[in-house]
């Protein structure tokens, strides 16, 4: 869903994801329009100017008159185009396709923060916007037994876009259908219209645990998932209950091993055939110049040739690919999830799938000893997903947020994580370095995504006034954001258990709570407020920085809500205080519930005190791309001019294959999200990289925003 509104010269667009995009003109007239454009898009309007500005974004150009197409040089050369009729794909947060006749000349501005697209004169253009959340297109209806969920995983494939390596573009991957209980298979004709049947099989012994783990690799490779019961008539070399990916028109039957090893097998076939397709895709229309791209000719592959190949002969030439070949340079997969493989847990499948998390079974022990506090240190000394470490400035002992109520204990468990980069858990038991997720989550999800806002709504609650260092700062971090994104602040302090439970049963899209939490439920100066006694949560999100908190942010869950940061046991009162800010910070920017805690928790020695409940890849807001942390270094200087060590890490688990671009002045180089880039910079270059960059930068202890940090290096 879109909407749209116009204030003098500018169009303001916004998304039910809380997307948001921002167009100036010169002199501009919009109406509605009705006229369709070639491409998927929520809503169309006409813009008659002579110019448009839109946000720093990739830029593509299509002749609609020969088959001809051009990119927007990343580097700063403008495109001209001659008259013509063209459609233009500007990639930012909401899509946005521009359809035209005549010529035109885009180009960005010297800072790289707009993009410009000029016209010799007054000219009409039809705007056509997608929002980039796809909705889930109908519902599949199971019955308990596993050949029916073979049948549902078949048709997740149907929400593709298209069966070539562009698939590994985001946008190109929609929402598969919902899943739900009952007592036989149905699918709507729709659905099983659009499923592709392209002969790759994946073959699964009729058990959940195998189903679930292949779930991933079948919906992204479009298989046919069928049960070894079903498949006694095909002979098999690996034997008649041996799990296989079978290419039915080349004669290959790949065996796979049996569970556990089935989890390494999948991982390993998913990772290599993702990145051999956002290499290869890079021969199509939606091409860049890819750092990785030049692994493809010492492979001896050819972009061209399978770009338009067979979705399986493109699969037989991957898989002839070494893994030793390509296995350092794979990024690290996005997300893993850990589910109980279970008839319960099916209709979990299409939201883990629409993020491409891979699926593994949950396996975990119990903590021992210390080892809780020994982890956190560990974190706290290795920093932030570097060999750099925090520091913790000195500060007199500080009170914790405890009351002398009693805080609500959780057990704890160890979880055995395999490969993945953040890690999400949909089993019994709260585990550590994962999110404990929920399926009403993702259902809340959706119902959020049909909301209409205006503006979002952030509700921060002071409940101790001894607390209010971190009510200052959080409310001056979402202060300073609203002059970007519309946001509609409210503060609040010392709110009575009737207040307080009528801001989360309030239309909120975050709340963020400070004070005390006890056994009895969050603390309010007339008694506690227990979660369980609202009638339901409108809050989307919320951080209850409090002690103990998570089974009050586990119930919110229950309640209505996404996603929310809270605390296993006692935190302290200065600790609190710098979580809270940070992840304040990282939030407003797009980075999702579980980034933003992670790399907030590392700022104190015991981290491991804070969690995500709910869905952690949710975000409250949406950028212009992935958000991007950046680690920055001061090398040694060796009687030489300064030079400085600056990483940059553009990830997100919603947006698995996009790429970022970093802006240096010797950069030609887009990288894929999840892979660093590295680069060595004088103090002159680092001030420009950070005034073109919109980053969380991690530099000598701390976290500041790449625009509040370039001032202090020019001079």
């Amino acid at each position: 869903m879109i909407w749209w509104e116009v204030d003098g010269d500018v169009l303001h667009v916004t998304d039910a994801d809380n997307a948001e995009l921002t167009v100036e003109g010169v002199d501009i007239a919009v109406d509605s329009a009705s006229v369709d454009i070639p491409r998927p898009a929520d809503e169309t309007v006409a813009v008659t100017t002579s110019e448009l500005r839109f946000p720093h974004a990739v830029v593509y150009a299509f002749s609609l008159q020969c088959d001809d197409h051009r990119e927007l040089d990343p580097g700063g050369e403008p495109l001209s185009l001659p008259p013509g009729e063209y459609i233009v794909d500007v990639d930012t947060e909401i899509k946005s396709y521009l359809r035209f006749s005549g010529a035109a000349t885009i180009e960005r501005t010297p800072d790289y923060e707009e993009v410009i697209i000029s016209f010799p004169t007054r000219t009409r253009v039809v705007l056509g916007l997608r929002c980039r959340h796809e909705f889930p297109v109908g519902t599949i209806t199971v019955p308990d037994r596993p050949s029916a969920i073979a049948d549902a995983i078949t048709h997740m494939a149907a929400s593709h876009k298209t069966d070539g390596p562009d698939r590994s573009y985001p946008t190109l991957r929609g929402h598969p259908a919902l899943i739900e209980h009952g007592d036989s298979l149905e699918i709507t004709d729709c659905i099983r219209s659009g499923t592709p049947d392209h002969g790759i099989e994946l073959v699964v012994p009729p058990n959940y645990e195998s189903l679930f783990v292949t779930a991933p690799l079948a919906y992204y490779l479009q298989a046919t998932v069928r049960t070894t019961d079903d498949c006694r008539h095909v002979s098999s070399s690996s034997g008649p209950d041996r799990p296989r990916l079978r290419l039915i028109d080349r004669g290959h039957d790949v065996a796979l091993s049996p569970m556990p090893e089935l989890e390494h097998d999948v991982a390993r076939l998913l990772r290599k055939t993702f990145f051999l397709d956002c290499l290869v895709r890079n021969a199509g229309p939606y091409g860049t110049t890819l750092a990785e791209y030049s692994l493809l000719e010492s492979l001896d592959l050819d972009a061209d040739t399978l770009y338009d190949a067979s979705p399986q002969d493109r699969l037989a030439a991957y898989l002839d690919v070494p893994d030793a070949a390509i296995k350092h340079r794979l990024p690290e997969w996005h997300l893993s999830t850990y589910v109980t493989p279970a008839y319960e847990s099916v209709e979990t499948l299409p939201f883990l799938l629409d993020r491409l998390s891979m699926i593994y079974t949950p396996r975990s022990s119990e903590l021992e000893g210390r080892e809780l506090v020994e982890r956190s240190l560990e974190d706290f000394y290795r920093g932030p997903d570097s060999g750099h470490g925090w520091t913790e400035q000195p500060c007199a002992p500080s009170a914790t947020r405890a009351t002398t109520g009693q805080v609500a204990s959780v057990d704890i468990l160890k979880p055995d994580l395999r490969s993945g980069r953040t890690h999400g858990w949909l089993a019994d038991g709260v585990p550590i370095d994962a999110f404990k997720s929920a399926p009403e989550a993702y259902d809340n999800r959706l119902d959020y995504l049909e909301r209409a806002n205006d503006a979002i709504s952030i509700y921060v609650v002071l409940n101790d006034p001894e607390m209010a260092g971190e009510h200052d700062r959080v409310a001056e971090i979402y202060r300073q954001r609203s002059e970007e994104l519309t946001i509609d602040l409210s503060v609040a302090e010392s709110l009575e258990t009737a207040t307080l439970a009528r801001v989360f049963e309030s239309d909120h899209d975050f709340v963020h709570y400070i004070g005390h939490c006890e056994t009895g439920g969050l603390c309010c100066p007339d008694g506690t407020l227990a979660a369980s006694s609202l009638e339901c949560c409108n809050v989307q999100t919320f951080f209850l920085n409090a002690c103990g908190s998570f089974h009050e942010g586990q119930t919110l869950i229950e309640k209505g809500s996404v996603a929310g940061a809270v605390t296993f046991t006692q935190v302290l009162n200065d600790h609190a205080i710098k979580v809270g800010s940070t992840f304040a910070k990282l939030l407003v920017h797009g980075f999702s519930i579980e980034r933003a805690i992670d790399l907030a928790r590392r700022r104190i020695m015991m981290g491991k005190d804070y969690t995500v409940v709910g869905d952690g890849t949710h975000s409250l807001t949406q950028g212009d791309q992935p958000p991007t942390t950046a680690r920055l270094e001061e090398l040694e200087a060796d009687g030489r001019e300064t030079q400085y060590l600056l990483c940059l890490d553009c990830y997100s688990m919603r947006a698995a294959g996009s790429y970022y671009f970093p802006h240096t002045e010797t950069n030609e180089y887009a990288y894929l999200c999840g892979n660093d880039s590295t680069f060595t910079l004088t103090r002159s270059e680092l001030v420009t990289m950070l005034k073109e960059t919109d980053a969380a930068v991690i530099y000598d202890g701390d976290v500041y925003w790449s625009d509040a940090l370039w001032p202090r290096f020019d001079r």
